[in-house]
């Protein structure tokens, strides 16, 4: 077993699990890869909860007690969700307490039938920070068009987020614009910026999924030598935004006041071909001050083999963006890829909410008292 886990904490990786469960909590499993696997944060989205309920029994207390009180199945998910995300985030609570808040985060997110509703959503993050509770959670956003001036309301009133679902580097730019932005507001608002934390959610396995079905389809050798190379060329040119940004001269003055950096995320790092490593999209995207949300199969690939030889992205933006130009050359339109996986993420969250809404009716159903 090699430490490959402690040498990408090392090189100033934050290792965050893409999973959380009841079971999870309550065996001790999380407070293990706390322990051990150097996990420093948990993040949440539709398709986990969805899931999580749908498995097992480890929910039937609960939804036993939210069915003698007859709440609303969208309640119940609340109840339920928010407290497996306050637990998580009192497990982390000495990481938060050890890192000044920076890491023992709990994502959780706002309902995604409101990714194209910015008041909802504004509203739906004040909501949730006000349910779980804990210093240490993040309020997930969307990074859709009406998610942008939400991010910024949200973050203006001093509530941490972690953005989600950011495919395209112009969107990404649109996002750090949105987090100074709301570090503005909050500094007009006499909040203490220092308490204030974001990460950007850039997903990287779908960009390849998406652009080598495109290459497969042309079905020349040609094209072939790409496949594989975009989603990672991606990431290191949002690494390459993200320098830029955070060296600026407006976010040198929000520095000088506490502010915090908003950290890139890299987000949906389980690999899905298995003709690639499973440890591409942590390997090849190693560089300071960034997090890598790994599903649990990911993690435990990178404990046993994973090669971590320090930065992988310093010095990779020109070979990166000729990655990506190359793709474009042979018909393969970057805007259109992005677009396409941005409405697609949406849709399948809600599609996981809506398998989570239907699940747990029918639990609440079955575990409901007899009338009398």
């Amino acid at each position: 077993m090699t430490d490959a886990l402690k040498r990408l904490s090392e090189e100033g990786v934050a290792i965050w699990l893409d999973d959380l469960s009841r079971k999870r909590i309550t065996s001790g499993n999380l407070a293990e890869l706390i322990d051990q696997q150097h996990v420093v944060g948990v993040t949440t989205n539709p398709t986990i909860f969805q899931k999580a309920i749908s498995e097992g029994d480890g929910y039937d207390t609960q939804l036993t007690d939210l069915a003698a009180r007859k709440v609303t199945v969208e309640e119940a998910i609340r109840m339920i969700t928010t407290a497996d995300v306050r637990d998580a985030a009192d497990i982390l609570r000495p990481v938060f307490d050890a890192t000044d808040g920076r890491d023992g985060r709990v994502s959780i997110e706002v309902d995604p039938r409101l990714a194209h509703n910015t008041r909802a959503t504004v509203a739906e993050a004040k909501q949730l920070a006000w349910l779980v509770d804990r210093p240490n959670t993040l309020i997930k956003i969307p990074a859709t068009e009406a998610g942008i001036p939400a991010i910024a309301e949200v973050i203006g009133l001093g509530i941490s987020v972690n953005v989600t679902l950011i495919f395209s580097l112009e969107r990404y730019r649109k996002v750090m614009d949105a987090f100074l932005t709301g570090l503005e507001k909050a500094r007009e608002r006499g909040l203490e910026l220092s308490k204030i934390h974001s990460v950007a959610s850039f997903f990287v396995s779908r960009v390849d999924t998406e652009i080598d079905k495109r290459i497969d389809a042309l079905g020349t050798d040609e094209a072939k030598v790409l496949r594989g190379k975009a989603a990672v060329a991606n990431a290191r040119l949002a690494y390459q935004a993200y320098e830029e940004v955070f060296s600026s001269d407006r976010w040198n003055a929000l520095e000088r006041e506490g502010a915090n950096k908003q950290r890139p995320l890299w987000a949906s790092t389980g690999v899905k071909d298995k003709a690639y490593s499973d440890t591409m999209y942590v390997t090849d995207l190693v560089a300071p001050n960034t997090v890598n949300t790994m599903p649990e199969a990911t993690l435990l690939a990178t404990e046993d083999h994973g090669e971590i030889t320090g930065n992988t992205v310093a010095g990779t933006y020109e070979q990166a963006r000729a990655d990506l130009d190359a793709v474009e050359r042979f018909g393969i339109e970057y805007d259109d890829v992005v677009r396409l996986l941005e409405e697609e993420g949406v849709e399948k969250f809600e599609a996981s909410w809506n398998d989570l809404l239907k699940s747990t009716e029918a639990e609440l159903q079955r575990l409901a008292p007899a009338e009398g």
